[in-house]
């Protein structure tokens, strides 16, 4: 049907009543949408369109152009070279056109044709700069004198803003452009600043200068009440973040989360860690921040992301000492985290000693004392917590176990701890502090050996078993590792079990599949043991 009324409709483009040529031009437009193969035949009628002064017949008629640009190609050349002037002046005259009340909305006359005029020149500009310097100063003018008090103003300012973003290279124009959006970050109305900062997010890959000088204001919106925003506005910021502003902003966004609501706090916690392992310019300030996640929101935390912290102290030989007094004083304030205890579970393990004796003091430490007693403390608080999980209680026995070699005045209330669990209704803990209290009467000779201090965690090794290529059994060198401080590398993703290495010697070797990097950590086998 539309290919038999389509000479119809093309004749009655041409008619005297301007309400006629109105309804041919929206007929058009259902026409070339159902038969592109038409598209030619309305090129010459959509132009004439374009010289009417009726406002009805300019809109559809610029409406009609903007659909052939896009389903022909041949439309779209001829609409450059024939049309864009033509436009501009157009463009310019309703800019400049004194008061007209039939057309007036907040003293801005006919927005939807401003509009249109604007979509149609952002798509006759796009990758010609012949166009786009045809357009520059409308587009400039329009972008400074169109008030943005009014609602029909900033739908004018936005498509403006679009039009810059859109059309071939212009420095000026698109800093103008990005102020814009930056006043509109400071507006009340919610749908303006959510607008603003799409259009910021599309701009950052063509300016990204520009839209670091509206930075503040868009941290500020991270903290708002409106979830939509700060989803938004936290997108923003990831893309803002580089090796040079990656301190202040991540210390922002740090604050943002101490005061964020639990369904935003997970969202926020992972591109934080993101952040960080990206681009952290050294190991002391990764483990801080780090802290410092896992201290607000360690329940948010993913498996991979405190692997690879540990993974990192492990490598940092100048910094265990620094890490486990960090990690043992945000335990104190901090054990609801669950992730925050394992990680300090772990290093009192590890670095127990360096923690009472004081080893590796830095500058910047305050000074702290703990005893022997005060580390044991910890570790079996970590295990009689309400809410402590088989795995935070597993790496706790397995810690308490290394510092009975290390802490003789405590081995004997080590001991009790751990005989603590051999009623334990959980088998993996009951068979565990069995064998571990075998070990502590009947094998002192060999204890030593038993829970020396771990050799350093291969990453290559981590990330060939984080990504699934090496079996549990085999080390090799090589592997794919994202970069993480000073050259630790960062694997893909790692379950829980893989971290300790809870599995018994005569255990065999497990596949690749999840549980690695927790058991070569640990020795324990976290898989359901036996019946005995």
């Amino acid at each position: 049907m539309a290919r038999d009324l389509a000479p119809e409709v093309e004749r009655l483009l041409q008619f005297r009543d301007p309400n006629i040529r109105k309804k041919a031009a929206l007929c058009s437009i259902r026409i070339i949408k159902k038969v592109p193969d038409l598209a030619e035949n309305f090129i010459n009628p959509a132009a004439s369109l374009l010289r009417e002064k009726h406002h009805g017949v300019l809109i559809t008629g610029v409406q009609l152009c903007t659909d052939l640009c896009k389903v022909s190609s041949e439309a779209l050349e001829y609409f450059r070279e024939k049309c864009t002037e033509g436009l501009v002046k157009t463009l310019k005259d309703m800019a400049n056109s004194p008061y007209a009340p039939e057309y007036d909305i907040a003293g801005i006359t006919d927005p939807f044709l401003h509009i249109r005029l604007l979509k149609l020149l952002r798509i006759l500009g796009q990758g010609d700069a012949d166009a786009s310097d045809c357009m520059n100063d409308i587009l400039a003018q329009v972008a400074t004198k169109i008030e943005s008090n009014k609602n029909a103003g900033n739908a004018i300012l936005y498509e403006c803003v679009g039009t810059i973003m859109s059309i071939e290279d212009n420095g000026g124009l698109r800093v103008l452009a990005i102020n814009i959006l930056g006043r509109f970050l400071s507006n009340r109305d919610n749908n303006i600043r959510y607008v603003a900062l799409n259009m910021l997010m599309k701009a950052i890959t063509v300016d990204a200068q520009a839209v670091q000088r509206h930075r503040a204001t868009i941290l500020e919106c991270v903290k708002d009440s409106d979830a939509s925003i700060r989803k938004k506005a936290l997108d923003l910021v990831y893309l803002l973040v580089n090796e040079s502003n990656v301190k202040p902003l991540t210390k922002e966004l740090i604050e943002s989360l101490e005061a964020s609501d639990q369904e935003f706090k997970g969202v926020l916690t992972a591109k934080i860690c993101s952040l960080v392992e990206k681009f952290s310019p050294e190991k002391i300030w990764y483990i801080d921040q780090m802290l410092k996640v896992l201290s607000e929101a360690g329940n948010f935390v993913k498996d991979e992301v405190w692997h690879a912290l540990i993974v990192v102290i492990s490598n940092a030989s100048d910094l265990h000492g620094y890490s486990v007094r960090a990690l043992y004083r945000a335990f104190q304030t901090s054990t609801e985290q669950e992730t925050l205890v394992r990680v300090a579970v772990w290093c009192i393990g590890e670095y127990g000693d360096m923690l009472v004796n004081n080893v590796g003091m830095l500058d910047i430490e305050e000074p702290i004392t703990v005893t022997e007693s005060d580390a044991v403390d910890a570790l079996e608080v970590s295990i009689k917590r309400l809410n402590s999980d088989l795995t935070t209680k597993a790496m706790a026995l397995i810690a308490l176990l290394k510092l009975s070699s290390r802490f003789p005045s405590c081995s004997e209330r080590i001991k009790d701890i751990i005989l603590q669990n051999k009623r334990s209704f959980v088998l993996e803990l009951q068979q565990r502090s069995i064998e571990f209290n075998c070990i502590l009467q009947k094998h002192q000779n060999i204890r030593s050996a038993l829970v020396e201090r771990m050799p350093v965690l291969d990453e290559a090794t981590f990330s060939g078993r984080r990504a699934g290529s090496l079996p549990t059994s085999v080390s090799t060198s090589t592997g794919t590792a994202r970069n993480l401080p000073n050259g630790i590398a960062k694997p893909a993703a790692a379950p829980v079990a893989d971290l300790l290495d809870l599995s018994s010697d005569d255990a065999p070797a497990p596949s690749s599949s999840g549980g690695d990097f927790l058991q070569d950590l640990l020795g324990v086998d976290l898989s359901p043991a036996s019946a005995p």
